[in-house]
């Protein structure tokens, strides 16, 4: 059977004009995976009250990074998602790869079509968030599965936040921009809104039940946001050797008034140089890629609040990007044997 691979992505704007960062915030927005409201309060609230004033506002932070990479790179998020396939397809000549985004192009459409078009009749899709939820890891295969031909199998590779080859490279890239001098190492990760993970679980009464349910074993951990970051958190804490007091985990990008999950990164940012920490090291385990939530929200409107509050020096370690130990790790899970269980009764049980 021939094979194929389609890495995916959450997305990007065309450009930092206004209007196509509208475009793009309005598919992002407008999906009930991202905003699970129905769909006439969910259209009230991105096309009435978000989209008149957040376009203009994204559009001047993305204007901050664009071209990060280098002149003329553009989206640093599909700079090296682009430059993560390119080193794949080296690794893999003989597996046709391609790479789409779940919102914004290149779009899922064009990926599936090529790979498609080049004979592949299994394809492999590596959503490219290690922790599950349900607005990237579900929305993904969601829809994947909706534009794949009835006789094109699919194989969803399942989170990797704790593959244990996925950890050394993240470890292995933390302690290499580790500066000489440091006090403190945060795991900064995108935050949801808490009833996100009561409705991802499939007990319907684990998470956030007790202060404790994140360490009591439970089949909700499977698709469990803030489990499946603690993981990650604790694991790459053992592989760097730190000291309890030496690191912490925090959530960021809260949008609108629901509870988020906590401790709120910009809120512990400005608190921390109040607790002696003066030399911050702030990682980002979340995003395989460096794009507008590391480089902006955290390398540069964090290191301003950190800097402002008492802190001394700002350390962001940049993400996988396509470090080639990392492409290492996305070539060994060439080919998967089997779709993961869980996420196929999930998505086959909802459809």
């Amino acid at each position: 059977m021939n094979r194929g691979i389609l890495l995916v992505n959450l997305g990007t704007p065309a450009s930092t004009d206004v209007a196509d960062v509208r475009a793009y915030l309005a598919d992002f927005l407008t999906d009930p995976f991202v905003i699970d409201l129905p769909w006439p309060l969910r259209q009230l609230l991105v096309r009435g009250v978000i989209l008149p004033l957040r376009p203009r506002r994204s559009a001047e932070a993305y204007r901050q990074i664009w071209n990060a990479a280098g002149p003329g790179t553009g989206s640093p998020l599909l700079h090296y998602s682009l430059r993560l396939l390119d080193a794949l397809r080296a690794r893999l000549p003989h597996t046709p790869c391609e790479l789409a985004m779940r919102y914004g192009e290149p779009g899922l459409d064009r990926g599936i079509a090529a790979l498609v078009q080049r004979g592949v009749r299994e394809l492999t899709v590596i959503p490219l968030y290690p922790q599950h939820a349900d607005s990237t890891r579900e929305t993904t295969i969601r829809a994947v599965r909706e534009r794949l031909p009835d006789d094109v199998r699919l194989v969803v590779h399942p989170p990797f936040f704790d593959d244990p080859a996925y950890l050394d490279v993240q470890a292995a890239v933390i302690q290499r921009h580790l500066p000489s001098r440091w006090d403190h190492l945060l795991f900064s990760y995108h935050g949801l809104p808490e009833r996100h993970l009561t409705r991802a679980d499939p007990t319907g009464g684990h998470c956030l039940r007790t202060p404790e349910c994140c360490e009591t074993p439970s089949p909700a951990h499977a698709t469990c946001y803030r489990h499946q970051v603690r993981a990650t958190s604790r694991a790459l804490a053992v592989r760097l050797d730190l000291a309890s007091d030496r690191w912490s985990e925090s959530y960021q990008s809260r949008l609108g008034r629901l509870p988020w999950l906590s401790p709120y990164t910009d809120e512990v940012l400005r608190a921390l140089p109040g607790r002696g920490v003066k030399h911050l090291v702030v990682a980002c385990p979340a995003f395989v890629a460096d794009n507008l939530e590391t480089l902006e929200e955290i390398g540069m409107t964090g290191r301003e609040h950190f800097l402002a509050a008492g802190g001394e020096t700002f350390t962001l370690i940049p993400c996988l990007n396509d470090d080639p130990q990392w492409v290492d790790v996305l070539a060994g899970w060439q080919p998967a044997v089997q779709a993961d269980q869980t996420e196929a009764a999930r998505s086959d049980t909802a459809r």
